[in-house]
């Protein structure tokens, strides 16, 4: 089960795992990177999920970092100079949806609030919860829903049956909650969007399975 709160992503989703998939495919296939054509799809307004979800794809690949809140800009260099072409991978696109359809009875998803579904599901042994939150400083700039009560869901995690693993930034103030909860923290290192060093949280009640390199 995959639970998002964004109207973007979940249109995605929702056609991922729908018969749409094969005109995404299609969309996908026949569409021309240009600068105009681009614009011309994120400055429209969708009307369909499978319009709405080709745009937010399409934002993903041409913009800064794939950054989809409002604000993020489009890429003008990019890697090795090609620009909006940067991260257009239209046959890789094709054979990841088709991947997914092909599991597509396997996969729950749900368009809603992630705290709710963990609530109801708190008492289940039978699941494990992956939960990777917006984080506390770059989460404004990513995300259409930045903001969240970090402390109630160190609350909830700690109601949780089942066993969990919750990702977030190196912040202080998600090492006290993690903490005060009495979870075992590790560091793993990352990339960010520029390719630069840095590390994350990897957040659990027992994390003597992790080997970081």
């Amino acid at each position: 089960m995959m639970v998002e709160l964004d109207e973007g992503v979940a249109a995605v989703w929702q056609t991922l795992l729908s018969e749409d998939a094969q005109w995404l495919v299609r969309k996908i296939a026949g569409f021309s990177v240009t600068k105009t054509n681009v614009e011309a799809v994120l400055g429209g307004n969708p009307s369909t999920c499978k319009d709405r979800a080709f745009a937010i794809l399409l934002r993903n690949r041409v913009s800064h970092g794939g950054i989809l809140a409002g604000g993020a800009g489009l890429l003008k260099h990019g890697e090795n100079g090609k620009g909006l072409l940067s991260r257009w991978y239209p046959q890789t696109l094709q054979n990841r949806i088709i991947d997914i359809q092909n599991y597509k009875n396997k996969i729950e998803f749900v368009h809603g609030d992630g705290f709710q579904i963990l609530k109801k599901n708190r008492n289940r042994t039978d699941v494990v919860f992956f939960i990777d939150p917006p984080y506390t400083v770059a989460g404004r700039r990513l995300y259409r829903y930045p903001d969240i009560d970090h402390a109630e869901l160190f609350d909830i995690a700690s109601t949780l049956k089942g066993d969990f693993l919750i990702t977030y930034d190196n912040a202080s103030k998600i090492r006290e909650l993690a903490a005060a909860s009495g979870f075992q923290i590790a560091e793993v290192p990352m990339k960010g969007t520029q390719n630069a060093e840095k590390t994350e949280l990897v957040i659990g009640r027992d994390l003597s399975w992790l080997r970081v390199v």
